[in-house]
């Protein structure tokens, strides 16, 4: 390599470091060594300082600064170690290297206090916050717009509101760096409300938005759901001509998902000129907040064809979406593409997949992705807690709780307490579910909510206390709301308890007049007491009101095509083999000892009809099917949109006895896992 000047020698290090080459940036600095005489030239030394400190190696960077005589040390040398320290998330190293150069007498400048604020700001220290705003202040450089601002967002990051509010009203001029500080960290503290005063503000004095600006108003809308507040800035954006920005666009798609308005979001992103990752991220998962998981798979597959790389994000967000479909197979796909583009590690994508598996009925793929994630945060414990309680695992959800706090690591949530509570449920740990509920407050410091009332009083009902139940109830500090009399009435529907399921039926009726289930579910208690003209009333007052019970479905996924089953289904092209099937397992059954459930035809007929009738509900159609095309060995899975019947429920029973197979059932309210005549809810259902 020919001889090359300073300042080409200090170009090649800036470019190891824009292009992140290390290898580029040792080569450089052994042809420096290699061809110039110890101590380097100060700018030289700086370079490599700096060089060094934002690659992320502090150790080489300090030994570079050692090797620099303190005559040749100046605040741009400092500043390069501190910047880089920061930046790489050395805070406190930082922090240290800061109180050295004050040691050395040197005073530091507009780009050095920026950095130091922003390493206290992280470390929530606000002592030292103030000493550097003191510092600032006495070096005349506080009123600096970058100095300021980054004092400003430290007080607002160490929760010192006053002192940032002081600070702000004394700066005789505030950029917009500042305002979008004041408007961001309004956001940040939850109270979206406060960041619209401050953006109205920013506007009444003339204020002109910038990109950022309209990014961080958006976050406020989404997050308090103003949706005309945002359509208004919408239009705003379009007037001012940043309708074509790239960052402002994606800020629109996402409020418009988290606002319900998923046509709006699709609308914003059909008119973009240019998009990038973010973009459709952006829009899978909007759909997938709004339950359109079919959607977001779709969205999801467009984007793979026009060549988008997947991230981390995108990736949990589908995952996501094949948890609600439970569609396993789509799901374990992506997990091999999450796998191929080196995600899979990322705590929200394993959280993702420990989710979606368990929410799929296949909790040893649940189990096995979350012991494979590297560094656990509370979502993926509750995500393991919650498919264990879900697949009625009760006894390993609890056990895998008691880990949770012994390890340290974690400290239990609101959303792990339901999820604990509903294990409890499913073990019938009456005793220790009524001691974690009453040890909420004072042992967790988490006040009990709906959920956590609803878990106890399905505790209380499946253990057979129905009428403590009910008591539960009546001494609640809250309102109840409709899962919590929902869950009563199921307790009184199975222990055959009419009188009180009235009582809460009609709560509910009050409650959401207009929902199918809970009228079928009365109607049921009835007719499983042989109460049939009370059950024929409750339907009678169904049809004069106008509610329709929604039709029951079964379906079941086979080789990627979706098959879809309704009650004495026949359009199917294998029916002829599915009605052999049928038949053949009601023989075995029969041999076998079971008797059909006729309580379950819901209807006041002769018996014979009453057998015929629970004989070719959807989900039996849908496993004489999966019996005769999914092989041997193989679980059968079936989704129901409504709760499977009781004859249905027992006749599983029998028939994963007979054909020795592996029946996962998800309805609309739980998993049942069929195996050697035994389900997973106890036959709590």
């Amino acid at each position: 390599m020919p001889f090359l000047t300073v300042n080409e020698l200090g170009f090649l290090l800036e470019s190891a470091i824009s292009t992140r080459s290390l290898l580029f940036g040792r080569a450089a600095h052994a042809h420096i060594l290699r061809t110039l005489q110890i101590p380097l030239p100060p700018s030289l030394s700086n370079h490599l300082i700096n060089m060094y400190s934002k690659l992320d190696l502090p150790n080489a960077a300090h030994l570079v600064l050692l090797q620099t005589p303190s005559q040749s040390r100046s605040v741009v040398t400092w500043t390069a170690l501190i910047s880089g320290h920061v930046q790489n998330g050395h805070f406190t190293p930082a922090l240290l290297h800061f109180s050295r150069m004050r040691t050395e007498g040197i005073y530091p400048n507009d780009f050095t206090f920026p950095c130091a604020f922003k390493a206290s700001a992280s470390l929530r220290l606000p002592v030292v916050g103030k000493q550097l705003h003191a510092l600032a202040l006495k070096a005349a450089q506080i009123f600096d717009s970058f100095v300021g601002c980054s004092c400003f967002d430290m007080y607002m990051k160490t929760g010192l509101r006053n002192e940032a509010t002081k600070l702000f009203d004394e700066m005789p001029e505030r950029s917009i760096a500042m305002w979008n500080a004041n408007i961001s960290n309004a956001v940040l503290d939850g109270k979206p409300k406060t960041a619209v005063d401050v953006f109205i503000q920013f506007r009444r004095i003339g204020g002109k938005p910038d990109p950022i600006t309209f990014c961080i108003f958006l976050n406020a809308c989404s997050d308090a759901s103003y949706l005309e507040l945002g359509r208004q800035l919408h239009g705003y954006v379009i007037r001012s001509g940043f309708d074509r920005n790239l960052s402002v666009c994606n800020g629109l798609i996402d409020f418009y998902g988290k606002c319900k308005e998923v046509e709006g979001a699709r609308m914003i992103f059909d008119d973009m000129e240019k998009r990038n990752v973010v973009s459709w991220c952006s829009l899978i998962s909007a759909y997938e907040q709004n339950y359109e998981e079919e959607n977001a798979c779709g969205m999801f597959l467009e984007g793979r064809k026009e060549g988008v790389e997947p991230t981390d994000f995108m990736v949990s967000s589908v995952i996501s979406a094949c948890a609600g479909m439970a569609a396993l197979e789509f799901g374990r796909s992506i997990h091999a593409l999450a796998v191929k583009a080196c995600v899979e590690g990322n705590v929200f994508v394993g959280s993702a997949l420990v989710d979606m598996y368990g929410k799929c009925g296949s909790i040893e793929d649940s189990k096995q992705a979350f012991y494979e994630i590297p560094e656990r945060n509370l979502v993926s414990w509750n995500a393991m807690i919650g498919s264990y309680a879900h697949q009625g695992l009760a006894d390993m959800a609890l056990a895998l709780f008691q880990d949770m706090m012994s390890s340290g690591q974690v400290v239990p949530n609101y959303v792990t307490l339901v999820c604990v509570l509903s294990a409890c449920s499913r073990a019938g740990a009456v005793k220790m579910g009524m001691e974690i509920f009453e040890s909420m407050k004072e042992k967790f410091q988490i006040q009990p909510g709906t959920e956590h009332y609803a878990c106890v009083v399905d505790l209380l009902g499946r253990a057979g206390m129905v009428e403590h139940a009910y008591e539960f109830i009546k001494k609640m500090p809250i309102r109840p709301t409709i899962s919590i009399w929902g869950a009563l009435l199921n307790a009184c529907r199975v222990y055959k308890k009419p009188e009180l399921g009235k009582i809460a039926a009609n709560k509910l009726f009050e409650l959401d007049p207009k929902d199918s289930g809970n009228h079928v579910l009365l109607s049921n208690l009835f007719a499983s007491t042989g109460r049939w003209e009370e059950a024929d009333l409750v339907r009678k007052e169904m049809k004069d009101v106008g509610i329709k019970k929604g039709a029951g479905y079964s379906w079941i996924t086979v080789k990627n095509k979706v098959h879809i089953f309704q009650a004495k289904d026949s359009s199917h092209e294998m029916n002829s083999k599915i009605q052999e099937m049928l038949a053949k397992l009601g023989n075995d059954m029969k041999a076998a000892g079971y008797v059909p459930d006729i309580g379950f035809a819901l209807f006041d007929v002769e018996e014979e009809e009453k057998m015929t009738e629970v004989g070719y509900h959807s989900e039996k159609i849908a496993l004489a099917f999966g019996l005769i095309v999914i092989p041997a060995g193989v679980p059968i899975r079936i989704t129901k949109n409504l709760r499977i019947c009781g004859d249905c429920h027992s006749a599983f029973k029998f028939i994963s006895g007979i054909v020795g197979r592996e029946i996962i059932v998800r309805d609309n309210n739980r998993f049942h896992r069929f195996k050697d005549r035994q389900c997973s809810c106890r036959d709590y259902w």
